[in-house]
């Protein structure tokens, strides 16, 4: 999954030792001191921008264990971070720790490349985000360990919501926000290409967390058939679906079939009062680097977003996890890396620069703190996509945002659902 993390971290990370799991005996017996191999680390462009010193507290601690040892650590981008490792895994000169986004794990698991890792030696491992450590496990087997979580909030420009409603407070019911999205309309609706809610039709996280928030999934697992049934069709998804598209085409006023890659563009170009969007997009919106536009700094608010009946909307679970790759030569030592790297400490030094954390310990007093209580709270009840074989088919055939715009252009509700549980079906199970 893309992101960008806009904090600047300090110091800590604590060594934490674990004895190798899946490594042979002449490797895992040896004096630390007597190993000179080398472990090539890839982690993404984020931990080299917001917390270097962590990374290097972590490779000083483990140099200290293992002094003959070279730790190379490799910044990737989330832009050609797959091409690059399908690449290296075809060869001989890959990684031996990777940072997956968690939306991309099921991939590797499935084509066998990433190690089994041993939950019961990693810190804080029995409070894992469930969201997280979901998308590490398949058929009972855990192949990567949780690093840190995301969820999507409610982004607002509080002047233009003060200017039209009197408060700059986002309402925290639906009915009270749709009440000041009128009004925000009535302000600013003079420029035709603004949108009081910004929310491109063909976003499906957004569509399926209204799915979530009326008790509706994608889909099912059966246990009695032992496979997975898509259940779009079902009244409560319908019901979701229907409620995410009349608000598209109540307050969307720009392109309804894009989707929400520049979302944060719109509102930095202030042609929106109001996204869905991830935590960390709330910084893109102001950051001139992202083309954003720092004249809005101290303009954007983050909340909770007012869901159905009277409840937050239900959120789709974000982050990174770690995993070794299992062709490594020295998985021992890649696992205790990912050990060190995602213990307790480490998660401390995450949390207190409003990371979120990858267990609920830790994750409880930023539920609390104004600056992170939104995406916080967004987490622990937050949904993922079906943990199954064929869901990266259906992502590349893009099932779910083809579905979305027929409703859009006029296809119903019911006829749309059907085509997509159909497709779903033919491609969930395929790999199984």
């Amino acid at each position: 999954m893309k992101r960008k993390l806009i904090a600047t971290v300090g110091v800590a990370g604590m060594m934490v030792g674990i004895a190798a799991c899946g490594s042979d005996d002449s490797t895992a017996s040896k004096d630390p001191k007597d190993r000179k191999e080398t472990l090539t680390v890839w982690l993404m462009s984020d931990a080299q921008s917001t917390w270097p010193e962590l990374v290097k507290d972590v490779n000083d601690q483990f140099k200290a264990k293992y002094p003959n040892v070279t730790v190379k650590v490799q910044y990737q981008q989330w832009a050609d971070k797959a091409k690059k490792l399908d690449a290296a895994l075809a060869g001989d000169k890959y990684p031996d720790v990777v940072e997956l986004g968690n939306t991309e794990t099921m991939t590797y698991i499935l084509n066998g490349a990433l190690g089994e890792i041993d939950p019961a030696k990693y810190e804080n491992s029995d409070t894992w985000i469930k969201g997280l450590k979901d998308t590490c496990t398949f058929e009972g087997k855990q192949f990567c360990v949780p690093y840190y979580a995301g969820a999507r909030v409610a982004i607002y420009n509080k002047d233009m919501f003060k200017a039209a409603t009197g408060s700059d407070v986002l309402p925290t019911t639906e009915a009270d926000l749709t009440k000041a999205l009128d009004q925000v309309g009535t302000k600013y609706g003079k420029d035709k290409a603004f949108s009081p809610l910004y929310l491109p039709g063909r976003y499906w996280y957004a569509a399926m967390s209204y799915v979530a928030a009326y008790g509706g999934e994608i889909a099912k697992y059966d246990e009695g058939a032992k496979e997975w049934k898509a259940s779009l069709s079902t009244p409560e998804a319908q019901k979701g679906i229907q409620h995410f598209v009349d608000l598209v085409k109540k307050y969307n006023h720009g392109d309804k079939t894009k989707d929400e890659a520049d979302h944060a563009n719109v509102m930095a170009n202030e042609k929106t009062a109001l996204l869905y969007g991830n935590g960390w997009e709330a910084g893109s919106v102001v950051d001139s680097a992202a083309n954003g536009n720092p004249k809005l700094k101290d303009k954007i608010g983050t909340a909770g977003m007012p869901g159905p009946e009277g409840k937050t909307l239900p959120s789709f679970i974000g982050g990174s996890d770690l995993a070794t790759i299992s062709k490594s030569k020295v998985l021992d030592l890649g696992e205790e890396w990912i050990a060190a790297f995602t213990s307790a400490k480490s998660q401390e030094v995450l949390a207190s620069k409003n990371i979120l954390p990858n267990n609920t310990k830790q994750l409880e007093p930023l539920k609390a703190k104004p600056e992170t209580a939104p995406i916080a709270n967004a987490v622990p009840d937050a949904w993922f996509t079906p943990i199954a074989p064929g869901w990266t088919a259906i992502e590349k055939k893009e099932t779910l945002e083809v579905m979305l715009l027929d409703i859009i252009k006029g296809k119903s509700v019911a006829e749309a659902t059907k085509a997509a549980d159909a497709e779903i079906d033919q491609l969930i199970n395929e790999e199984s």
